[in-house]
């Protein structure tokens, strides 16, 4: 019988998995609150931080990573916002899938119940990577709910990815490991020095939480692009080896007009959201105003 992710939490991989992630939000600059939302698809985990009359930002986390990816950012965004960081359903964390998100619309159906449990008729929506696909993919979707949009290093959003990153993601998408988890990350940021006790949080998470496979939103045609109403800054990692950040620049520029992109040179695909921490607050706080 396949594990699912209530029963995985009563396991001991699951309390090995769960004690590693607490270790991680533990390093959030602010006290946190966790939430769960229940939707038609499962019940949602959302760490909750910042003032209950701050404006509200959504951050959407990238494949794996789990909403605590966000922790050296989180604290300070919450001085003046109320963040809600969202676990999603399906991915290593806190959330438990019930019914499998299948399409995309489920996928955006999905977030739209979620925001909307949490009392939030229109957030500032912040993505990296997968998470910034869902982001995008919703906004475009929600132009409602959406007051404004940040996209850090999105993936697959404007360009694709290059064929050397998924050559070296293969054998982790075929077979997860820790220790190709570790490869994958450590090749693609030069061997940079991460956060221990998050990349031991995703190695193990990649081993043994019990994901499914995303629904992965199509790239929008630069017609819908243009029809993007909120104001949109994309966030990209001159280093990055998932894809080409020029040419990624380019297409931004040229589809979305109106939309800043900003390049944060020290930075690779993998190191974001997490460093470089003061660049990308300064690059959050600009958007966010």
């Amino acid at each position: 019988m396949e594990m699912t992710t209530n029963g995985f939490a009563a396991t001991p991989a699951g309390q090995e998995y769960f004690d590693r992630y607490d270790r991680v939000l533990d390093k959030w600059a602010a006290p946190v609150v966790g939430r769960s939302v229940t939707t038609r698809h499962g019940v949602t985990h959302v760490n909750v931080c910042g003032p209950d009359d701050g404006t509200p930002v959504v951050l959407l986390p990238g494949a794996g990573a789990s909403s605590t990816s966000w922790f050296a950012v989180a604290g300070e965004l919450a001085a003046t916002h109320r963040v809600y960081a969202v676990d999603l359903l399906g991915d290593p964390g806190r959330s438990v899938a019930g019914s499998r998100l299948r399409t995309v619309d489920d996928l955006l159906g999905w977030l739209s119940a979620v925001l909307d449990a949490l009392g939030l008729e229109s957030v500032a929506l912040v993505g990296h990577s997968y998470g910034a696909m869902v982001a995008l993919a919703y906004a475009l979707r929600n132009p409602d709910k959406v007051r404004r949009l940040v996209l850090v290093d999105p993936n697959a959003c404007f360009a694709g990815m290059r064929p050397g990153y998924l050559l070296r993601a293969l054998p982790l998408l075929l077979r997860p490991t820790a220790k190709r988890q570790r490869a994958l990350i450590g090749w693609e940021t030069a061997g940079s020095d991460l956060d221990r006790d998050w990349l031991d949080l995703v190695g193990f998470g990649a081993e043994h939480f019990p994901a499914t496979r995303p629904v992965v939103p199509r790239r929008p045609s630069r017609r819908a692009l243009a029809d993007l109403q909120c104001p949109t800054t994309v966030v990209l990692a001159e280093r990055s080896r998932i894809h080409n950040v020029d040419r990624v620049r380019s297409r931004v520029t040229n589809a979305i007009p109106t939309a800043r992109t900003r390049m944060l040179d020290s930075a690779t695909h993998y190191t974001l959201p997490m460093a470089p921490a003061p660049a990308l607050l300064a690059v959050l706080d600009e958007a966010l105003r």
